[in-house]
């Protein structure tokens, strides 16, 4: 089955907002009597205005689209429905096969494109046709972040008040403009702005950086032809191309270790839940970030358990700083004590240094040996004296100081722009204990 795709990535195959939005009101299973998929090919049938459901299939190597709707728009709303449905894992995979009509269609393409005989894994050969649509979408960012560009500078001479007093929709317009430009981790950073004016003081200067983080994006992208390879990679990555996870394991070399399993911060959404789970090679000292996803209300992979260290052989994705990785092969997993702990100044230092190569990382994992206290806002301190301040929506640290007792505790966390976020703490018996 062809790796399963996030939300963003499906909105932004829409031709116009609308569309987004009607997909949204569809992507529900009783809208669909039957739906079902097989490996790179979605079909089901979805209730509308005639008398018969219409007929959708979604080629996911393609991505191309077939479906019985009068629309002219494309994908249509159904073909993104059951895309979204797809990602929210309500599309299950049928060992019949496609039905007929999908099956035909199918065929069909595969005739005309040269492709190997189904069943068998076969890739598109027709080089003219995918560098076609490679180009059609290289074409769609440059115009859409060219027009972002002229957008951050407007705010900029129109002062930075002005956001202050906007709805979501100053922020919504110019995402949506993104997901048309096919570009969704853009269109994703700048939903998040919204929040930005009501954040509390400060919050001028944080708009203004990530305005500017926001144009240094869309001017590297502009002259990406001129960038180091893995800077080019981080590049379009935080632009929103995304890479198969079956290319990361095949092009990359592993990495083996014995991975200590840090922590773990889970995040909704939309109707996607996240976990973000921190490791760190003993060996070679390498920080490995694992991402799982799941639909609303389902189980997340809970394999990694924070406390243990797992001997594995980690992929990592291509960047300037590469963090992301995929568990290629897992050999054996014991209950580990305490990782070793940093300084804060150390911690700086080598934020410092993945920034000065990635502009655009948000987070770094941290271990830590800190004392915590309230004065009067949380934070942790060092043997040094030099002290961190808590990510203002972590918490008010009450568990951490507890089981400190006032004394220097081992504490994993992301070290972020607005504070540390504590995951992980050890308590006096070498026990990992959640945050």
């Amino acid at each position: 089955m062809a790796e399963r795709w996030d939300r963003a990535r499906v909105l932004a195959l829409a031709p116009d907002a609308s569309a987004q939005r009607a997909a949204r009101s569809l992507a529900s299973r009783p809208s669909w009597p039957a739906a079902g998929s097989g490996p790179d090919l979605l079909w089901g049938e979805c209730r509308g205005s005639a008398s018969a459901p219409y007929q959708t299939a979604v080629d996911l190597s393609g991505p191309a689209y077939r479906c019985s709707c009068p629309s002219r728009k494309f994908p249509c709303k159904h073909a993104l429905a059951l895309l979204l449905l797809w990602t929210d894992g309500m599309v299950p995979p049928e060992a019949g096969g496609p039905p007929g009509w999908a099956a035909a269609w199918l065929a069909g393409r595969e005739a005309r494109a040269g492709r190997s005989a189904p069943g068998q894994p076969g890739e598109l050969k027709d080089p003219k046709m995918a560098a076609r649509r490679a180009g059609q979408r290289e074409a769609r960012v440059a115009s859409g972040l060219a027009e972002l560009d002229r957008w951050l500078c407007d705010q900029v001479r129109q002062g930075l008040a002005v956001s202050q007093q906007a709805g979501y929709r100053h922020w919504d317009d110019i995402a949506a403009r993104m997901v048309d430009a096919q570009a969704p981790a853009v269109a994703e950073r700048l939903r998040g702005l919204a929040a930005v004016p009501h954040s509390g003081p400060g919050w001028d200067g944080r708009l203004l950086e990530e305005y500017a983080l926001l144009r240094l994006l869309a001017v590297a992208y502009r002259r990406q032809d001129g960038l180091p390879p893995p800077l080019w990679e981080t590049v379009r990555s935080r632009v929103g191309f995304s890479v198969r996870q079956a290319d990361v394991l095949a092009g990359g070399e592993p990495v083996r270790d014995h991975w200590q399993v840090l922590g773990r911060r889970d995040t909704d959404q939309d109707r996607v839940r996240a976990r973000r789970t921190w490791l760190h090679g003993r060996t070679t000292g390498r920080p490995a970030l694992v991402l799982s996803f799941a639909p609303a209300g389902s189980d997340l992979d809970d394999s990694l358990t924070a406390g243990t260290e797992t001997e594995a052989d980690l992929v990592f994705y291509p960047g300037a700083v590469p963090l992301r990785a995929i568990v290629a092969a897992r050999h054996d997993t014991v209950r580990s004590g305490p990782p070793g702990g940093d300084t804060v100044t150390g911690l700086l230092a080598r934020y410092a240094a993945a920034l000065a190569r990635d502009p655009w990382l948000d987070s770094w994992p941290a271990v830590l040996e800190v004392t915590p206290a309230r004065s009067p806002a949380p934070v942790v301190s060092d043997a040094a004296g030099d002290a961190l301040p808590l990510h203002p929506e972590a918490g008010p640290g009450w568990t951490l100081l507890a089981l400190s007792g006032g004394h220097p505790v081992t504490v994993a966390a992301e070290w972020t722009p607005r504070g540390l976020w504590p995951l992980t703490a050890w308590d006096e018996g070498g026990r990992a204990v959640p945050l």
